[in-house]
């Protein structure tokens, strides 16, 4: 749609124009052929109708100039250099044309002239905050002489908070531009630090680039930076947390822009340096277009869709085009929030479904499963809270067990084409009753091979963030003043983020065959206590000194440490570098059928104690916890940490 030109500024390019042709073609005349005024008259209104034709036909005067970048002044280029050639042509058919040299220097100057307008209206728009003298004086003559007023021309405030941006590459100084001309923004860049030598000792928008290294802390300190901002996007996890250890050393709140990836809308955004961005290992990626291509068209449902795996979940498969997407979960306030959330981003192109049921509840999931016909189920519905199944063995066998069960049988019955099954590094070797029905649960769905669904299951850590995590339990203390409280100081876990986690799960159900057993590469374990110190750091608070640690003892059915996943001699590669298939011999449907009976006729009696004997007896890894803390000092997973420690 074509916007309405800009006529104002037309007409100044014109009598820039007039200016410009008068000097060059009248006051300073050809020493050649003289040429007499109405020749020159006419010589001008040719010029003048290639050069406003041209400019015209190229949309410049239809720019916002005072937002101009690149292509806007490459579009005023290419409109002058075209009208220019045509006037060269057409130069031939006056009498006493010109000559080529006079036409190319008011052409050269017409276009110097125009684009020194507009730069200046352009720089006097993005400083009209500031109090400096020429730019007051600039305001003051161009209001007179356009008669445009600037909003905001108040002075910049006085209170920014001064700020040194951690790398001097493409997104720092996106960054610096963005912050200086912001007259709102909160933040002042004063310096960048680069240990690139080839940058340091120059400026980048005015804005000074120190060196890194020896002296950095006296640089900061004589330029008053109050607060740092990392700008360095792809940056090692390894440097990433020195250079955090350095300036949090200093005293120095860290904020990060847009770290360590891109907002949902394409933009970065400032925000504080999060535990997140300390993982000991790089966040991982793990969709591609082929993926995203496997679950474009296809329906999906997600059973506890409105948890924080299965939300993610959601948002992930949503954004590649599903023809249906259902979100069933029990919960109805998860599933109504990002219900809610899809459809304010989505309205009308997702088509968006939103079932509130029980997967212990065979009916009704018979009744959703024949409505919907899905193609691809997700499976993440299930009870989590260690210490909390531990207390109710019943519901924890009953949900996790035989809700999986149901939603299998549906899957069966319905002929699904996929069925994916979210699990836990606590079903390998589990120690606990939650780890242990999830391994019952891995055992149902290996057990399935040969039937019309193809079944699998993908196994990974800790998730950052999500419901249960102790990130929220942190956060939450620390607010309160502490202390933080960790069941022992000497407990590790695997981690990954909540996008890790649905991007692993998507990306291993669109390869699975048949009956298969995934598990992620988590890198280097994280010890709670590393975690909880960082935390009160980001915090600006000083651990043991602010808030204090202390330690409360593991709880029922907890350990020390998490199995490692990946043990290269008992899995098998994958495309993907970092999703392995674990080498599990499947049970028979016979034997599967065994053990459920067994866990019936004890969930029958209704006694925790029953039921989780027969746990430890369906699941003959499950071990108890104190045998296995007892030995934790032997295990390569503690000796690890403490290598990392």
């Amino acid at each position: 749609m074509r916007q309405k030109p800009r006529w104002a500024l037309a007409v100044y390019d014109g009598v820039v124009f007039l200016i410009c042709a008068l000097i060059i073609l009248w006051i300073y005349p050809s020493s050649i052929i003289p040429l007499t005024a109405a020749e020159i008259a006419i010589h001008i209104a040719v010029i003048a109708g290639c050069l406003f034709l041209l400019r015209m036909g190229m949309r410049v005067y239809e720019q916002i100039w005072r937002y101009a970048g690149p292509m806007e002044y490459m579009r005023l280029v290419v409109a002058d250099a075209i009208a220019c050639v045509a006037f060269l042509l057409i130069r031939f058919f006056i009498p006493h044309g010109i000559t080529a040299m006079r036409t190319l220097s008011l052409f050269t100057v017409t276009l110097l002239s125009s684009i020194v307008i507009r730069y200046a209206y352009q720089w006097i728009y993005q400083h009209r905050s500031s109090t400096g003298p020429l730019e007051r004086i600039a305001l003051r003559l161009l209001k007179r002489v356009t008669g445009v007023s600037f909003a905001g021309e108040t002075p910049r405030n006085d209170h920014r908070i001064k700020v040194a941006i951690v790398g001097a590459g493409s997104v720092g100084a996106m960054l610096a531009e963005e912050l200086l001309n912001n007259p709102k923004a909160s933040y002042e860049p004063v310096c960048f630090v680069e240990i690139d030598k080839g940058k340091v000792g120059r400026e980048i928008y005015g804005v000074p680039v120190i060196p890194g290294g020896e002296g950095l802390k006296d640089n900061l300190r004589a330029l008053s930076v109050q607060e740092v901002v990392f700008a360095l996007p792809n940056i090692s996890t390894e440097r990433r947390t020195e250079l955090y250890a350095i300036y949090q050393e200093f005293g120095y709140r860290i904020k990060a822009y847009d770290y360590p990836t891109l907002n949902e809308d394409g933009k970065r955004h400032l925000h504080d340096f999060d535990i997140e961005d300390l993982l000991f290992r790089e966040t991982a990626q793990f969709l591609d277009e082929k993926t995203r291509e496997w679950y474009r068209g296809k329906k999906v449902l997600i059973t506890g869709g409105g948890g924080s795996i299965g939300s993610e979940l959601a948002r992930q498969i949503a954004h590649c085009g599903p023809s249906r997407l259902v979100i069933l979960d029990i919960y109805e306030n998860g599933a109504y929030d990002i219900q809610q959330e899809l459809r304010s981003r989505y309205g009308e192109r997702l088509n968006l479904r939103v079932e509130i049921a029980n997967v212990c509840d065979r009916d009704a999931m018979d009744k959703i499963f024949r409505e919907h016909t899905p193609d691809i189920v997700l499976h993440a519905a299930a009870h989590k809270h260690v210490p909390l199944m531990e207390r109710n063995v019943c519901e924890a066998v009953r949900n996790n067990v035989f809700g999986t069960l149901n939603v299998v049988e549906v899957c069966e019955k319905y002929h699904v084409g996929r069925f994916i099954m979210i699990s836990t590094d606590k079903a390998v070797n589990p120690t606990n009753v939650m780890g242990a029905t999830k391994r019952v649960c891995e055992m149902i769905v290996q057990s399935r091979v040969g039937r019309d669904t193809s079944f699998s299951a993908t196994r990974f850590g800790n998730v950052l963030g999500s419901n249960g995590s102790v990130i929220p339990l942190f956060r939450r203390q620390i607010a309160a003043g502490g202390p933080i409280t960790i069941t022992d100081k000497r407990i590790i876990r695997y981690f990954m983020t909540i996008p890790e986690a649905s991007q692993l799960v998507m990306t291993s159900g669109a390869m699975a065959k048949n009956g298969e057993l995934y598990v992620l590469d988590m890198g280097k374990p994280v010890r709670i206590l590393d975690l909880a110190e960082n935390m009160i750091r980001l915090s600006g608070l000083e651990p043991y000194k602010d808030i204090d640690i202390i330690e409360t003892g593991l709880r029922p059915g907890e350990k020390l440490y998490e199995e490692l996943l990946i043990k290269t001699e008992e899995l098998d590669k994958t495309d993907n570098n970092m999703i392995f298939v674990e080498r599990d011999k499947p049970m028979t449907a016979a034997q599967i059928d065994e053990k459920l009976q067994v866990l019936r006729k004890a969930l029958a009696t209704d006694s925790n104690r029953e039921v989780k004997k027969a746990l430890m007896e369906v699941v003959p890894t499950y071990h108890n916890p104190e045998e296995v803390n007892r030995k934790a000092i032997e295990a390569e997973e503690m000796k690890e940490a403490a290598v990392i420690a």
